[in-house]
């Protein structure tokens, strides 16, 4: 996978991409990450990309053509099957998203926004989705853009030193993850669960499942609405946590 990620402050994404499993992807050769300075598609003498907005009101908006000269001179190069504006308007990225993206997508633009963000002509043009992170509002798009690069990068087979990792997340299946516990085997007073020691596994996933239903419904009941309205089958409540 290739992601070309658009920014006007490029070096906020310096580190990101340089450590840890976004390097390994990278030097696996499974994804690729390119930054590219909107600054270099200036469009006046000036080294202008933003302007004051039409109808008064604070803050600058970036201009259409520095942006559409930089996502025109990528779509030379190959075809994209995305190009995503990063907005506090756009739809709230989660895990089906990032999965989605993961699987049908080969080469990704993303676009960061800055300032009061970007001509809304540009966004009507050439943008195919819009995403935002949540309900807040960031300086610019680049931390956001990392994050949702993160989500699907490390989704792609190969990335994960286990494979099986991945499918074990978070919001995978609608649930949160159940608790994790490595050595020792006791801590402060406080023990690893029998039943994680048991060697049964098929009752060490009921366990899991369990568990993460009762931390799902008390720590994110939007989520378990959702999770019963996809299993009707579950007729019962989760059971309570086993000490």
């Amino acid at each position: 996978m290739r992601i070309d990620i658009i920014s006007c402050v490029p070096k906020l994404l310096d580190s990101p991409f340089s450590h840890s499993i976004l390097q390994r992807a990278n030097d696996k050769a499974l994804s690729e990450v390119h930054v590219h300075d909107l600054r270099e598609y200036k469009v006046n003498k000036h080294g202008h990309i933003d302007d004051y907005a039409y109808g008064h009101g604070a803050g600058m908006v970036l201009m259409a053509d520095p942006i559409f000269n930089c996502i025109e001179d990528l779509k030379k190069e190959r075809d994209y099957q995305e190009v995503i504006y990063m907005t506090p308007d756009g739809e709230v990225f989660d895990q089906q998203i990032a999965n989605h993206l993961s699987i049908s997508c080969e080469n990704i633009i993303i676009l960061c926004g800055h300032y009061k963000g970007i001509d809304q002509r540009v966004r009507d043009e050439v943008i195919t989705r819009e995403i935002s992170i949540g309900d807040f509002v960031l300086s610019g798009g680049e931390l956001a853009a990392a994050v949702v690069a993160d989500a699907i990068i490390r989704l792609i087979p190969g990335v994960l030193g286990d494979e099986t990792s991945a499918l074990t997340d978070s919001f995978q299946d609608g649930l949160l993850a159940p608790p994790v516990y490595t050595r020792p085997r006791e801590w402060k007073g406080q023990e690893v669960p029998d039943i994680l020691l048991s060697g049964h596994e098929s009752k060490i996933d009921e366990w899991r499942l369990e568990q993460s239903m009762e931390r799902t419904k008390e720590r994110r009941p939007d989520l378990w609405e959702k999770y019963l309205d996809a299993h009707p089958e579950v007729k019962t409540k989760p059971k309570k946590k086993k000490k």
